[in-house]
């Protein structure tokens, strides 16, 4: 019987892993839903590698449904996709990479762990006080929109409306699914958060600080005031339902097995039920990947969260193991669009890990469900927990 791939069920929902491994036996590479699906981990390497397969699909699709379907220009959007550093490419992506690179080095990375910290303290004790919490809506959520708005050093006016308006944004992430109602509301989402954010960039010519938005002012004039928004914008949604779904997916990892949170497992959790499961790219040359040819101008789903349970990289890839050496695990991506803010997610993850660890966790419920206003992202919608007292 032909295994069919169908991202939409919900059963792939519950858990995909089966269904991936099906493909990856009986057809890691073929043609559904009007694109080449990737499940292999060296296919999927391969293709993040070549920069001749494009990360521009999402832009144009971005420019043919808003106008489309709203039936009006909708510019900011359209810019918003065009500048953004996730979906261009080279030159313009070496160019934006190069100056944001400056910002996000380890060291100053390493330097936002007493925010991170107290930041999840925070969060852990309210939730110890009440005997118990969401782990995603108390604690996953909040903690990387907390950060973020910490290291740009945002107002608190604007802090209050960043995660509503981040949630918003992040469906240009997937816009087949969009409707015309919904790109009038991201259109007006987009530019109330673009105006509040030039106020901030203004701000900081006026008076530069040790902040993420004056770091990347230093980059120089090379970096235009609207590309600058639109890094900072673009942190939020790319880093915020990732590094959301890593602590919500790890942390009930932990709990199914058993095992208390712990620091040094990051790399397992992201490999074992990676929170971006799936990324598209247009091939802009013929190609033949596993026996099959992809031409120019093809669509291609690589699967982030299959490659990662490949047999042939990692053994027994169904088990979680945080002793497990991760190497090579696709989570993050791989190349040149390989995920920027991968070291704060991996330094919020460890630190939530390490708060979590010390108290005592127990799962509410064992029926759990899963967002379904994704199908990029896999995480869960609620994670109810017991908490006890401090180990």
């Amino acid at each position: 019987m032909t295994v069919r791939f169908n991202p939409f069920s919900a059963e792939f929902r519950r858990d995909p892993y089966p269904l991936y491994r099906q493909l990856r036996e009986t057809r890691p590479v073929h043609r559904s839903l009007g694109t080449w699906v990737l499940t292999r981990h060296a296919d999927v390497r391969t293709v993040l590698h070549d920069r001749s397969f494009s990360a521009g699909l999402i832009p144009r699709l971005v420019s043919e449904q808003a106008r489309r379907l709203s039936g009006e220009n909708v510019p900011r959007i359209e810019r918003l996709g065009r500048k953004s550093l996730v979906f261009t490419d080279n030159p313009d992506h070496a160019r934006l990479r190069g100056l944001v690179n400056r910002a996000f080095t380890a060291p100053t990375i390493a330097k936002l762990r007493p925010v991170v910290e107290k930041t999840a303290l925070r969060l852990a004790e309210s939730a110890a006080r009440n005997g118990g919490m969401d782990v995603i809506a108390e604690f996953a959520a909040p903690l990387p929109v907390a950060v973020l708005s910490e290291w740009m050093a945002l107002p608190d006016t604007l802090r209050e409306n960043v995660g509503r308006w981040t949630h918003d944004i992040r469906f240009l992430l997937e816009p087949g699914l969009m409707k015309g109602a919904d790109f009038a509301r991201v259109a007006e989402v987009v530019d109330r958060f673009a105006a509040a954010l030039d106020d901030v960039v203004q701000a900081r010519r006026e008076q530069p600080g040790e902040d993420l938005i004056s770091r990347l002012l230093a980059s120089g004039d090379r970096l235009s005031g609207e590309e600058l928004v639109f890094v900072c914008m673009m942190c939020f949604v790319a880093g915020n339902e990732t590094t959301k779904s890593l602590i919500g997916n790890g942390s009930l990892a932990f709990l199914r097995h058993g095992i208390p949170p712990g620091a040094g497992a990051v790399g397992e959790a992201l490999r074992y039920d990676s929170p971006l499961q799936l990324t598209k790219r247009l091939a802009t040359r013929d190609v033949e990947i596993g026996g099959e040819t992809i031409r120019a101008g093809d669509q291609v789903l690589l699967c982030l969260g299959a490659a990662n349970r490949d047999p042939g990289v990692f053994a027994d890839p169904d088990r979680f193991d945080p002793a497990r050496d991760t190497t090579g695990h696709l989570a993050f991506g791989h190349g040149m669009h390989g995920c920027l803010g991968g070291l704060l997610a991996e330094l919020q993850a460890e630190v939530a890990f390490e708060t979590l660890s010390g108290y005592r966790l127990s799962l509410r419920d064992e029926e759990l469900e899963w967002q379904d206003q994704s199908f990029i992202v896999r995480g869960l919608k609620r994670l109810p927990v017991t908490v006890g007292s401090a180990r």
